[in-house]
């Protein structure tokens, strides 16, 4: 069997899982990931650790590949420090001494950080007005019971609404 062949055989599904990945993992081009799959094909043929394999095993090959191959690349949000230098000159200053001076913000400033980034997210995710509620309760601390008499709900009513808001949050996060 010749690449040429076997390319011919495969390459419709193959796009076909480069889109099913694209469409989950928006930071990738369906294209990048067709080429990346049939780079994969590419060496594994070159190698011979195709020969004697179906179908179905080496489409299947090509999924694992590209889901690993996501996971790696895809770019991982930066994650610094409030306390880390600014700068490397003497008079180092830190993020957050950076915001109390930009802000005046009296207390400490992670609080007030995570409250502006919680709410612009809940904002901006596409949950519904109650969801957004319930969200708002939750960070309050109220119970489900709580919740749901100021909601006019029952409490499974808002139990169930958890369930979908932590669904829609790891969708949102991508977790698996």
């Amino acid at each position: 069997m010749s690449f040429e062949e076997l390319n011919r055989r495969l390459s419709p599904t193959v796009k076909r899982i480069a889109y099913k990945l694209n469409g989950r993992y928006r930071s990738f081009s369906h294209d990048d990931l067709y080429q990346e799959a049939f780079l994969h094909l590419w060496n594994n043929f070159n190698s011979g650790k195709l020969s004697n394999k179906t179908d179905s095993y080496i489409l299947q090959g090509c999924y694992f590949h590209l889901k690993n191959y996501i996971r790696k690349v895809n770019e991982r949000p930066n994650v610094i420090s409030l306390d880390m230098p600014v700068s490397q000159e003497e008079d180092d200053s830190s993020l957050e001494g950076i915001l109390y001076l930009r802000f005046g913000v009296q207390e400490d400033c992670r609080n007030l950080l995570h409250v502006k980034f919680l709410a612009e997210a809940i904002q901006n995710n596409g949950f519904s007005h109650r969801e957004k509620r319930i969200i708002m309760f939750l960070k309050d601390g109220l119970t489900t019971r709580d919740i749901g008499k100021r909601i006019g709900l029952s409490h499974v009513s808002v139990v169930k609404a958890v369930k979908r808001i932590r669904k829609e949050a790891k969708e949102h996060l991508d977790l698996e």
